[in-house]
């Protein structure tokens, strides 16, 4: 989990997640369908948050930009819910990989981003806002969010439950003395004070109503090579010394093969849903 102060301001993280946009998109998780639908639902009225979907050039097609959509891990997960998805994303690694799975993108960075006159449905951002100044991020979102749009960000916040989990941060403690926070290395611990700098900016702007929170949990199965695979795509690691780096995910290999060569993660969809008002 980003510890920085003002983590929008550590550019040299946000956008070190292009080194390996592969192995990025292999190994990152999706989201809840729930986020998904929560979001559809408040276009569409539900939640007590609603607008009305499919207000575009499209009628029926609901307009979505995917801020740091990164792989288009999000923008995938909404293009198959039958919007029209558009990613804006930093890193022109990230950007054309997302290209070539069929879905437009514009380099750069949110807060500077031109959208040309053009107004959107609905704004979502996956794993990714906390790399955005949140005031100018919310500001920007309203001004090209169409009345009764939707801003939605998420996160998901990883827990290795169990003994193992405690294993792990004895490893990181070892290895990596300066590391922030329990569960160095992976997205982890807890996302709920990112949740509040979100609803904060959101409410900035005076642009939207009363911003709702909701989190949707899950849990997934991981064998030893799967987390191996997922660990070097987290920020910590993304900059790491090669050396330094294998000697961790050995020592975090050693430790799930201790214990039968798996490890159940939960997670926990952290979520913040604003509708943008009428005026």
């Amino acid at each position: 989990m980003p510890t920085h102060e003002s983590p929008h301001d550590a550019r040299e993280i946000a956008e070190s997640f292009g080194v390996d946009a592969d192995r990025y998109d292999r190994t990152r998780p999706s989201y809840p369908s729930g986020v998904v639908e929560a979001v559809l639902a408040a276009l569409s009225g539900g939640s007590g948050v609603g607008g009305g979907a499919g207000v575009g050039d499209a009628p029926g097609v609901v307009e979505v930009v995917d801020v740091g959509c990164g792989t288009g891990i999000v923008a995938r997960q909404f293009r198959d819910a039958g919007c029209r998805v558009l990613g804006v994303e930093p890193d022109p690694r990230m950007a054309e990989f997302t290209r070539e799975g069929g879905i437009p993108v514009e380099v750069a960075r949110f807060e500077e981003w031109e959208a040309a006159g053009r107004r959107f449905d609905a704004v979502v951002c996956g794993q990714a806002w906390h790399w955005i100044d949140p005031d100018a991020g919310a500001a920007r979102a309203a001004g090209v969010l169409r009345p009764g749009g939707v801003l939605a960000i998420f996160w998901n916040a990883a827990r290795v439950v169990g003994e193992v989990g405690e294993r792990f941060d004895q490893v990181y403690r070892g290895l990596l003395p300066g590391a922030p926070g329990k569960g160095a290395g992976t997205f982890g611990g807890d996302y709920s004070p990112l949740g509040d700098r979100a609803v904060a900016g959101v409410k900035t702007t005076a642009a939207f109503e009363e911003p709702i929170r909701l989190r949707f949990p899950w849990e997934r199965v991981y064998q030893r090579d799967e987390w191996l695979d997922l660990l070097p795509t987290t920020g910590l690691f993304t900059r790491m010394p090669r050396e330094l780096l294998a000697r961790v995910l050995d020592e975090v290999g050693a430790t799930i093969d201790s214990v039968g060569g798996e490890l159940t993660v939960s997670y926990t969809c952290e979520t913040v849903i604003a509708r943008r008002g009428a005026a």
